[in-house]
């Protein structure tokens, strides 16, 4: 007889709205917390709350100094998880962030003739990892840090180690226009939930920087147990939130609409040379139902899929030459899309 696998029970109605609460709570918290010590960036911490809730991963990407490592610092202190930092540097080797194995003698480390040697994790076995500057490393230690990434697990010597659960990465990365930077390959930012930019910022929030940086922020963290509980009631509330099937057409039609073969859009047929992958719909549909659930919705909309579709498909569309020739960049391209699906499924552009 074949067997069938069978969902989970759906919340009722009474317990689907303590969830929410509880997770709309905590992330009124976090927000508060995070924007008391990072200044001018409250749309990042957002997101970053969205795709840790998704198990997903970002890439945040700016110039040195304009506070990406602060950020992810007070992030992983807030939610009371174990953190880790990786320097990347053009000489770090892959064993310097998965670890490597000793051999141990046998009187003092229980060696045994059948397993000689001892693994010693790396920074990768943390809840947090910061990867600071990601595209400083060669593409050989990139590569091993996001097969872990993407497989949660590292594989030394034939032996599977398992990373800690839950296990986010932040990646930071330098514009590849500065000296000593090894791009991604696009296979490897495909990985990458979302991509995030830091801008430099304002006079104003320059001014508000300088006063944070006197003080310690207000708040205290909420700690793992509170963490570990917010997560719980999101996977509970994520099988119950409403995805209209109008919905998920809008999302299906955002991402298909990005293909220069298929597209509808001027704009994708003359500039785009390559268009979201299908993983890029699974993400936003796992990012609209996080954003419902963390403003305490049961439901999720069209205004949740508009919000996140660009961090989403930033650095999975990838533009032609023609693009650079005629100074259009990637804003542009998806603000067409966007208009496109927006006039095919909510009747207005």
């Amino acid at each position: 007889m074949e067997r069938t696998s069978a969902s989970p029970p759906s919340p009722s109605a009474e317990a689907l709205a303590a969830d929410l609460e509880l997770v709309a709570s905590f992330a009124k918290g976090y927000r508060a917390y995070l924007e008391s010590r990072v200044v001018g960036c409250s749309a990042i911490v957002e997101r970053l709350f969205l795709a840790f809730l998704c198990e997903g991963n970002v890439l945040l990407e700016g110039a040195p100094g304009l506070g990406k490592t602060s950020l992810a610092k007070a992030w992983a202190e807030y939610l009371g998880l174990g953190f880790k930092r990786v320097q990347f540097t053009p000489d770090l080797m892959p064993l310097d962030v998965i670890g490597t194995t000793i051999l141990r003698s046998a009187a003092g480390e229980g060696g045994s003739e059948a397993s000689p040697y001892k693994f010693y994790p790396g920074p990768i076995f943390a809840n947090v990892v910061l990867g600071d500057e990601i595209n400083r490393a060669t593409p050989k230690t990139q590569s091993a840090f996001l097969e872990a990434m993407e497989e949660k697990r590292v594989t030394f010597l034939g032996e599977a180690h398992e990373l800690p659960s839950p296990f986010f990465v932040i990646a930071t990365q330098n514009p590849i226009e500065l000296e000593g930077t090894y791009p991604l390959p696009e296979a490897q930012v495909d990985r990458f939930l979302m991509r995030l930019f830091f801008a430099m910022p304002d006079f104003a929030t320059l001014r508000s920087i300088l006063e944070s940086s006197e003080g310690r922020g207000w708040g205290e963290p909420a700690g793992r147990e509170s963490t570990q509980a917010a997560l719980a009631a999101f996977r509970r509330a994520s099988q119950a939130v409403v995805v209209p099937q109008e919905l998920r057409g809008f999302i299906a039609r955002l991402v298909a609409e990005t293909h220069p073969g298929g597209s509808s859009v001027e704009a994708v047929r003359k500039y785009v040379r390559y268009g979201a992958s299908p993983r890029c719909a699974i993400g936003l549909l796992k990012a609209v139902k996080a954003r419902a659930v963390a403003g305490g919705r049961p439901c999720a909309s069209f205004d949740d899929a508009e919000a996140l579709f660009k961090d989403l498909a930033n650095h999975r569309v990838i533009l032609g030459f023609e693009a650079e020739a005629d100074g259009v960049g990637m804003d542009r391209v998806l603000d067409a899309v966007l208009s496109a699906a927006r006039l095919e499924y909510r009747g207005s552009a």
